[in-house]
């Protein structure tokens, strides 16, 4: 092909093929994914490595042959199927997501982007249709034990990490083994930049911005950046009873001055930052003493990593008047820090074409959870699809999109991708 169509020329292509997704096998095969897992709560336990695991995806395998892919488990464990193109000398475009859940979790966390893929590659077998690029099916692993396999493909695993005991009861080590790969050589996994022309990933939001506001397609701008300190606040413990309330270093005070410190902080600075304190503990932790130390984390996301350092910068900047007015002292760890990944614009733009060529509205936002794409982006031009979750629920059994909106979002992947496949 490799036509150079304006977006209405190609939008009218595709309605002379009437090239869309099948929604009733889409969402009976949705349904199917579900029983390998299900539990009685109505939601799924298809943990990392686990039986369900292995068991759907080797279900998921005979469906990439039926529409023509080759299916195979990498060294990290990931399920990589891959098809042939016009032009093979081009780069790959990858789709996908995961299936692993976490404990009693729900239906649709990448569930929903792992069979949309699954649907997008039977779709283009049924019309007989063959992409320029040679197309790449990727289910990861373990996304939700730390998305081992996508930052294998990235190169981000460290040794360490294998001997991590998952939810499973199995360590990632012996879990990639279990899932037919070999942790001993994920370096021979890692990709390399220029090595996909483009990754795409279909998603339910996970929030309730979507669904709340009534919009159909939610265009992710980027995945957020995330940083985490330890947060340790100093008093003096002392007896609760005997000492007067204008002699006190109380660490808690100390504490709760500052978690009202960072909720303001977040929500008067311009942007869309979010700051959690997510865990405190007192010491000694007595009903009858005052807490002499308080331990907790603070957490802070945005899409730009320079943004979470004003944020900090911000809080941390203003807490010289809770330590001169409650007599403790407070000191920060940094623990831990996710890169933000930004998607690629002209991937973004494609979505919103998409996606308005099939009469859906869209909205363009932040992803607040991590994804596989955010390990991806290390190497490749990502874009991610958001679809509504009911009332904003996620990791649980009550964790709901309707199926329309699994098969729009489905439509809006598969456009998207002939697009790229035309560019």
């Amino acid at each position: 092909m490799g036509l150079n169509l304006r977006p209405q020329a190609w939008f009218d292509l595709l309605s002379d093929q009437n090239l869309e997704v099948d929604g009733p096998r889409l969402n009976q095969r949705m349904r199917e994914l579900e029983s390998f897992g299900a539990n009685a709560a109505g939601g799924i336990d298809r943990v990392a490595f686990s039986d369900a695991n292995i068991e759907a995806l080797d279900w998921m395998a005979g469906l990439l042959v039926e529409s023509g892919f080759s299916p195979s488990i990498d060294f990290a464990g990931n399920l990589i199927a891959r098809k042939p193109g016009s032009s093979p000398e081009l780069p790959s475009i990858m789709l996908g997501s995961h299936i692993d859940s976490v404990p009693g979790g729900g239906n649709y966390d990448g569930q929903v982007g792992s069979m949309g893929a699954l649907e997008v590659a039977a779709t283009l077998a049924d019309a007989a249709y063959t992409t320029r690029h040679p197309l790449e099916v990727s289910i990861f692993s373990n996304e939700e034990g730390g998305k081992t396999g996508s930052r294998a493909l990235a190169g981000e695993v460290e040794t360490f990490e294998l001997d991590i005991v998952t939810a499973s009861g199995f360590t990632i080590g012996d879990g990639i083994q279990r899932l037919g790969g070999n942790p001993d050589r994920l370096e021979e996994v890692r990709r390399t930049d220029g090595s996909a022309e483009a990754f795409l990933e279909l998603h339910i939001e996970q929030g309730a911005v979507l669904d709340a506001d009534e919009i159909d397609i939610g265009v992710v701008e980027g995945i957020v950046g995330i940083m985490r300190w330890t947060v340790i606040v100093d008093g003096s413990t002392n007896h609760a009873g005997t000492t007067p309330m204008d002699r006190r270093s109380d660490a808690m005070v100390g504490a709760a001055r500052f978690i009202d410190l960072v909720h303001t902080t977040a929500r008067r600075m311009p942007g869309r930052q979010v700051a959690t304190v997510g865990r405190l503990e007192a010491e000694p932790g007595a009903p009858n003493v005052i807490p002499g130390r308080v331990t907790m984390t603070l957490e802070i996301r945005d899409l730009s990593m320079a943004g979470i350092e004003r944020v900090f910068n911000e809080i941390s900047g203003n807490t010289a008047r809770i330590t001169e007015e409650t007599g403790t002292h407070l000191s920060f760890q940094r623990f831990y820090t996710s890169r933000a990944a930004p998607t690629a614009m002209w991937i973004r733009e494609i979505i919103e074409t998409s996606a308005q060529g099939l009469s859906l509205s869209t909205h363009r936002m932040p992803s607040g959870a991590g994804h596989d794409a955010q390990s991806i982006a290390l190497f490749a031009p990502v874009g991610m699809i958001f679809i509504p979750s009911v009332a904003g629920v996620s990791h649980a059994p009550d964790e709901h999109t309707t199926p329309q909106d699994v098969v729009n979002g489905a439509n809006v992947l598969l456009q998207t991708l002939l697009e790229l496949d035309e560019r």
